[in-house]
């Protein structure tokens, strides 16, 4: 007899036993799963932390915000246009979801908030409003919040500063907002209007309780040490970005600069149908971008995938491409003393 097992004999051998064992009980079962874990029903914590200088940022989401039919907000392009674009890009083509990445910096004497999320408001959905949550998750109390810096007083900015019945959820803060928008959000004469009405009672409710602790921001001038206001208004009539600086780093948290990665940033002169002066707006976002790309600035934006932390590189003439930061999950190095 050959010393090689016969090929057809062994495979019918290793099946017979396969079956054996699978009938007996006395072992292994080969068609059944050795372990059995029930699905997870949560996702992770929805905050991440980097360094920033000798500061530390964290980002914390008030979650993402379903923006609807892509058509009905981007303005000047068609819509086969839009959906070619998100397609490309592997995107939904039926619906435009943003995030809002809330900035909370520690400049190790000041714990600063920019921007607040839809907070009770539920006009884009009941995936928004977890802010607090998020703020929890983080390790930070909304008692230790110092300064709540403000780009604009639209309802997904401002909405997380109070409950629902106008009690102020940041009780030590103080607002820094520019005057131009909240006496355009803040006037009560507007709460009729239909366009305007449901914007204007929401900012009323948000920002009137903390009114005697709300300080009003001058272009290029500093807000806190190490963050400075820069006007990019045409969004709302006062919206403004703020450049953070801190031991030769720096970085721009943009606001409503730009809404969305492809769509707004690729096609930097698409008119956004929440734009006060869609003109005007379309002018500060070149502006911006053009200095973000020149000096090659980092920026965090509101709307963007989470986090929101990246860069902006020129595409052509007119045209730019956001470069996500990859998240670092490893230990923050400690500040020196």
């Amino acid at each position: 007899m050959s010393d090689q097992i016969n090929r057809r004999t062994a495979l019918t051998g290793f099946a017979a036993l396969g079956a054996t064992l699978g009938t007996t009980g006395g072992g292994f079962i080969a068609n059944e799963a050795s372990a059995r874990a029930p699905l997870a029903k949560s996702q992770t914590s929805y905050f991440y932390r980097f360094p920033l200088g000798e500061f530390q940022a964290t980002v914390v989401s008030d979650g993402p915000l379903a923006l609807g039919k892509p058509a009905d907000s981007m303005k000047g392009v068609s819509e086969e246009e839009l959906t070619k674009s998100l397609s490309d890009n592997f995107l939904a083509t039926d619906s435009i979801v943003l995030e809002q990445n809330v900035l909370v910096l520690n400049t190790g004497k000041r714990l600063a908030m920019f921007d607040s999320g839809m907070g009770s408001s539920r006009m884009f959905g009941t995936t928004t409003g977890r802010l607090l949550k998020s703020l929890r998750e983080s390790g930070i109390s909304p008692n230790d919040i110092d300064d709540i810096i403000v780009t604009h007083a639209h309802i997904d900015h401002i909405g997380g500063l109070a409950d629902a019945k106008g009690k102020r959820l940041f009780p030590n803060a103080t607002i820094h907002i520019s005057q131009a928008d909240f006496d355009f959000w803040t006037d009560e004469k507007k709460v009729e209007d239909k366009a305007l009405g449901a914007f204007v009672k929401h900012a009323r409710l948000n920002l009137m309780p903390y009114k005697g602790r709300t300080k009003f921001v001058t272009d290029g001038k500093e807000v806190i040490p190490g963050v400075t206001a820069m006007s990019a208004p045409g969004h709302t009539v006062g919206h403004t970005i703020y450049l953070i600086q801190s031991a030769g780093k720096t970085m721009a948290f943009t606001g409503d600069t730009t809404h969305h990665q492809i769509l707004l940033t690729e096609k930097p002169r698409t008119e956004f149908a929440y734009d006060s002066d869609p003109k005007a707006a379309v002018a500060s976002r070149l502006k911006v971008f053009d200095m973000l790309a020149k000096d090659r600035i980092p920026m965090l934006a509101f709307h963007f995938p989470w986090p929101g932390y990246g860069y902006l590189g020129r595409q052509g003439a007119d045209s730019y491409r956001y470069f996500a930061q990859p998240m670092t999950i490893v230990p923050i190095p400690a500040k020196k003393a």
